[in-house]
């Protein structure tokens, strides 16, 4: 029996992120065809010390989060054009744009990536206390893997998102944050 890669040893996945042409219809079909939500919209996000392919980006994106039970389901638009997974070869719409693994230690991570020879494609900080990476792992675009280890706090906000989940009644589906 052979042992568990290195970057699934990190953990389980918790999150499937799309891209989509179409943010709003998108939003439509997984509230109302699909059931999941409320979704919570964090506008204009911007990582601290960002790079993309280890040169500095300032690229802007907005996101929007809802749970399916215990795996959040993340829809991603771009605000702008500069640099990044969101622009260019690794912006695959319409399809899943990568999944997310939350870890404990951004630097266990960055080994686990280094052994499999991953491609870091984005870095950057989250808030004060987090950080993340995007990485290729040998997949190409649609394959790409975010390794997190989130900022301080944002247990309680995931988990308020989870909680909202639970009974959902289809009101109020988009709910801005901040």
């Amino acid at each position: 029996m052979q042992a568990p890669g290195p970057i699934k040893a990190l953990g389980d996945i918790i999150q499937i992120a799309y891209l989509p042409s179409d943010f709003d219809a998108t939003l439509k079909y997984w509230t109302e065809t699909v059931g999941v939500g409320p979704f919570f919209l964090l506008e204009n996000v911007q990582l601290g010390e960002m790079k993309y392919r280890g040169q500095p980006s300032d690229a802007v994106f907005s996101i929007a989060i809802g749970y399916w039970g215990d795996i959040q389901i993340e829809l991603i638009r771009a605000e702008n054009d500069a640099p990044s997974i969101y622009s260019g070869e690794y912006a695959v719409k319409d399809q899943m744009h990568h999944i997310c693994i939350f870890v404990k230690s951004i630097a266990e991570a960055r080994a686990a990536c280094a052994a499999v020879g991953a491609e870091i494609l984005v870095e950057g900080k989250v808030g004060d206390t987090g950080e993340v990476i995007y990485v290729d792992a040998g997949g190409g675009p649609g394959h790409v893997i975010e390794l997190l280890q989130p900022m301080e706090g944002s247990e309680g906000l995931f988990q308020m998102m989870k909680d909202a989940a639970k009974d959902w009644d289809g009101s109020d589906p988009l709910r801005v944050v901040g």
